[in-house]
């Protein structure tokens, strides 16, 4: 079983906020999945090629991420390697990403929740940038919502995204470093 995390806060103030890029890239590829609330997140679930996996959107806000995967982690007995988190990256510019593993929180809340409550840090990263702005504080801008331009841009990466993914589910995070 694989365990997908996508990071974001719930309400409709948050929609297409930055922060919330983790949930708009789950959305973009599993909006035909029946969505369910279950580990205090909005979940989805499937197979491919034979892999049972679980996409889940917690419900807790960033801050407390944590919470939701320890319970799908403890219920499903999820291995580290098995899990995959969708995150935001201030320091990657718009629309870019990259794949990590076994590294710090680097100042993100919800990669901080996630790593206290499984006491550690080597599970597999996919950080989207959304780049930083030079004229805003960091709260008003992670919290503040994607311009008409920046969805263009972060739409026309999904695809990547979704293919690390799918290579994620299907393989190993090994094979998951391969895709450029």
């Amino acid at each position: 079983m694989k365990l997908i995390v996508a990071l974001g806060n719930i309400g409709k103030e948050y929609e297409n906020t930055r922060h919330n890029v983790g949930f708009m890239v789950a959305d973009s590829m599993f909006s035909n999945f029946q969505l369910e609330k279950k580990f205090i997140a909005d979940c989805y679930q499937g197979i491919i090629n034979d892999e049972k996996f679980i996409v889940i959107k917690p419900i807790t806000f960033m801050n407390n991420s944590g919470d939701s995967v320890i319970q799908v982690v403890n219920y499903y007995h999820i291995k580290i390697e098995d899990i995959l988190v969708i995150q935001d990256d201030m320091d990657l510019p718009l629309g870019t990403f990259k794949l990590k593993r076994n590294s710090s929180a680097g100042g993100h809340n919800g990669i901080k929740s996630i790593i206290e409550v499984l006491h550690s840090d080597k599970f597999l990263r996919l950080k989207v940038g959304i780049g930083r702005s030079s004229f805003m504080d960091t709260i008003s801008y992670v919290l503040g919502k994607f311009s008409k331009e920046e969805i263009k841009i972060l739409k026309e990466n999904f695809s990547k995204y979704q293919e690390i993914i799918e290579t994620f589910i299907k393989s190993n995070g090994d094979e998951t470093f391969k895709i450029k």
